[in-house]
């Protein structure tokens, strides 16, 4: 694990990294860039540390003209160095890391911090880029880094929930909330975490019918959708996040029958997990519900942006998303892999999926 101060000579003169990047900096730029999202502060790292085998190696780059820039990035624990994989952030279930910067970025400063990236000793460095920010860093990345697409859908919260209501939901979406408020579901909003076992049950409750859809085995989606979000994440990440987290749940004959996890930092807001019972929540449509309320809550506290996340073309996910009027953005990540592990992992687990005809939604 590096620790301290390093300065290294690039073509935009000499710039001093340091890492751990210092947590005062890193939430002063988090507070000037508009655009952070609660997955690029520094409780997010600390939450990855909390429940899994990483450690904090974001780094902190001041370049001569005094402008900063701070990468959230996690390494593995008791790994050897060519083995390590350091990223931001690994894996899906972390969502999107990503510089937090202040005064933008140009080709030259995204540069350095891909060139230093490049030169870790880690087998694998990689970068998942927020939505819409990857035009500069696209022109800047260096040859052996690799780009895995992804499609961002974010709701443009502008005008208030009214205009958002009006003019960017469907006419689905509107005659679906509108079916929920006339049926029998009663909803509860928790800041505290309190609500986060009932969530759990859900989320398990949904397995099966994930497992359905994906055409994939029971126990096969079981052990992997539990591997990704175990039963004492959501509690501890709701415990560090406090009110930032918030969990919307809908019940029906006092059963959970739906529930939504939106996190939020700023101006942005983000549609983190969801889960629920189809034979309560579809009937009354309280999925459509909660995120119309969670939206509304959104605008309310000034955010600017409602981030649904990404999903797949041609997925029900997908149509979901966009019957809220949601915009569409590129978000990738770049990365690079000296030795290829993960590639022979990746493609006997999507050989096995690919036997049993998996659809991912």
């Amino acid at each position: 694990m590096d620790t301290g101060v390093l300065l290294i000579d690039t073509s935009a003169g000499p710039v001093q990294v340091t890492t751990p990047a210092p947590r005062d900096t890193w939430w002063e730029l988090a507070g000037q860039d508009a655009a952070t999202q609660i997955t690029q502060t520094p409780p997010w790292l600390d939450c990855l540390c909390a429940t899994g085998s990483y450690h904090d190696a974001s780094r902190q780059y001041e370049f001569e003209d005094g402008r900063k820039l701070v990468l959230p990035l996690v390494g593995r624990r008791q790994r050897p160095r060519w083995l390590d994989e350091e990223e931001s952030w690994p894996g899906g279930e972390w969502g999107i890391g990503g510089p937090v910067f202040s005064g933008g970025v140009g080709e030259t400063q995204a540069r350095v911090m891909f060139d230093d990236l490049a030169r870790r000793p880690a087998n694998r460095v990689g970068v998942w880029f927020r939505p819409g920010d990857d035009a500069v860093w696209a022109r800047s990345v260096p040859a052996g880094f690799r780009m895995q697409p992804n499609t961002a859908h974010v709701l443009n919260l502008e005008g208030g929930f009214g205009t958002v209501w009006e003019r960017r939901f469907h006419q689905g979406v509107r005659r679906g909330v509108r079916r929920a408020e006339r049926s029998d579901l009663e909803v509860e909003v928790d800041r505290t975490g309190r609500l986060a076992p009932a969530f759990y049950q859900l989320f398990e409750q949904s397995i099966p019918r994930w497992a359905k859809q994906d055409h994939e085995p029971l126990p096969l989606a079981r052990w992997r959708r539990m591997r990704i979000f175990p039963p004492s994440r959501l509690q501890m990440i709701a415990a560090r996040l406090g009110a930032s987290c918030t969990i919307w749940m809908a019940r029906r004959g006092g059963e959970p029958a739906a529930a939504i996890v939106v996190l939020r930092h700023g101006n942005h807001a983000l549609y983190w997990r969801g889960a629920m019972n189809r034979e309560l929540a579809h009937p009354t449509r309280a999925s459509h519900l909660l995120h119309r309320l969670a939206i509304e809550d959104a605008c309310a506290a000034g955010c600017r942006q409602y981030d649904m996340g990404i999903s797949v073309e041609g997925t029900t996910l997908r149509r979901f998303k966009e019957s809220f009027g949601t915009d569409t953005f590129s978000s990738p990540r770049y990365y690079r892999e000296r030795l290829p592990f993960r590639a022979p992992k990746q493609g006997l687990r999507w050989a096995v999926l690919r036997a049993v005809r998996f659809r991912g939604t």
